[in-house]
């Protein structure tokens, strides 16, 4: 009992280590325009493996891994391991050094006794309590996956599984929207996804698309699809599948009492974010994964669906262990006409739930695009002006089958600005990555 009260307050300290000050400030003023040329050279190979090819994508400077892997989950990982080795080794490692610095100064203000305590129970047993309260509703496929990268890398198993809970425990700051119809100059649907999470070395030198090309069956996952973010991250922060789903996500840290509870115990949402890539193939189905799913903490989830006509291409979720409300335009929550006024064919949030400053901003930049919301003035006039998005950023174009990505700047690097916002960004045909032919051999 003992050593659980004192994980439990390991979780309590890490979860609130994440910074949420964002919501008390605003965009500076003079923020400027992202004035780079949208870069749409073809990703270059790099490596390959029996079961997966890795490509360097964007200008020098700018670029990222966009990395395939086939096979059964196993494979998967087992490949991206041994074709990523130094970078997925590195994090993996940095990502549990990191969380174990989080703790340290999370608790650095807490009573000696207490800080000791914690320091012999050890922020393994604070995790393994968090996988302990997901294990049941997280499919054995991302374990085997987890496995697979682990002996593929050389490193530690349950290293691999801890850094994978580092969602349940932090919350970032992100923004997203869904605009259609007198929104967007065709009408078609454009989603924004942009993770203002964080920007420590480990992850800014990892930036990846991670395209997974499933055997199909069932068990294993039935659609490929391409998870923007890190080496050796198998979780699902943004991302965009073969059946035109998409989907974004925001960390409230600032919740009103419609959320109601949060529990540690269900799935975690990097992993249900990848099941609704990975395994549905319309609107209806995710959000029916949504409504069902042993939810967990307090969350924004977006989903678009290309396929759908209009207003019936996006839903946002106000997400908690008690809740999961649908939105759209006409019911967009918060409620607030001074700071977060609802907006015909278009729904959004900008960094939190109640987060005027930056709201306000978003609905100014939206409103001054409106008729003409494209993934170039979004790129151009919207996420630089909000200043979201610092992490990475992706822009979802479903007529088009686009995906515009950036990434933070890597930490030894001096080109470009350093948040994803004002980098340049580099457009994916996702058709094409979905397609890539099968390495026949190594």
């Amino acid at each position: 009992m003992l050593r659980i009260a004192a994980a439990l307050a390991i979780c309590a300290a890490l979860a609130s280590s994440a910074g949420a000050a964002y919501c008390h400030g605003k965009p500076n003023p003079n923020a400027q325009p992202n004035l780079y040329d949208i870069n749409e050279d073809a990703p270059v190979p790099v490596r390959t493996h029996a079961n997966g090819k890795a490509f360097r994508a964007g200008k020098p400077g700018f670029d990222f891994w966009v990395i395939h892997v086939w096979g059964t989950p196993y494979e998967r990982g087992l490949a991206q391991g041994q074709m990523m080795k130094e970078e997925a080794s590195a994090m993996v490692n940095g990502v549990w050094k990191f969380m174990q610095e989080q703790v340290e100064d999370a608790i650095s203000g807490l009573p000696t006794w207490f800080r000791e305590w914690i320091a012999q129970v050890g922020l393994e047993v604070a995790l393994d309590l968090t996988r302990d309260l997901t294990e049941d509703f997280t499919p054995q496929r991302y374990y085997d996956e987890m496995r697979g990268l682990a002996d593929g890398a050389g490193v530690d198993y349950e290293t691999v599984v801890r850094i994978h809970l580092i969602g349940e425990l932090t919350k970032g700051d992100c923004s997203l929207f869904g605009a259609w119809g007198q929104a967007t100059p065709d009408g078609n649907m454009l989603q924004l996804r942009a993770l203002d999470w964080n920007t420590d070395d480990v992850f800014r030198n990892q930036s990846a698309v991670l395209v997974e090309h499933p055997t199909g069956d069932e068990s294993d996952g039935s659609h490929p699809f391409a998870s923007v973010g890190f080496v050796g991250w198998l979780g699902v922060l943004s991302g965009y599948s073969s059946q035109k789903l998409a989907v974004s996500e925001i960390g409230i840290a600032f919740p009103d009492a419609s959320f109601g509870e949060e529990s540690r115990e269900g799935v975690p949402f990097t992993f249900l974010l990848r099941s609704i890539l990975e395994s549905d193939d319309s609107l209806t189905a995710a959000t029916h994964r949504i409504k069902t799913a042993n939810r967990t903490c307090d969350l924004v989830l977006a989903v678009g669906d290309g396929k759908q006509p209009g207003p019936e291409s996006f839903r946002a979720f106000e997400y908690s262990a008690s809740v999961a409300i649908n939105m759209t335009d006409y019911n967009m929550a918060p409620n607030n006409d001074t700071w977060h006024p609802k907006m015909k064919d278009v729904a959004y949030l900008g960094m939190d739930w109640d987060c005027p400053g930056y709201n306000a901003v978003l609905h100014r930049q939206l409103a001054t695009s409106y008729r003409n919301i494209t993934a170039a003035t979004t790129i151009r006039d919207i996420v630089p002006i909000v200043q979201t998005g610092d992490t990475h950023v992706a822009v979802y174009d479903f007529a088009r089958e686009h995906m515009y990505v950036s990434f933070m700047r890597h930490a030894n690097s001096t080109v470009g600005p350093d948040s994803a916002y004002d980098r340049q960004f580099t457009r994916l045909d996702m058709p094409s990555l979905f397609n890539e032919p099968r390495p026949t051999s190594a």
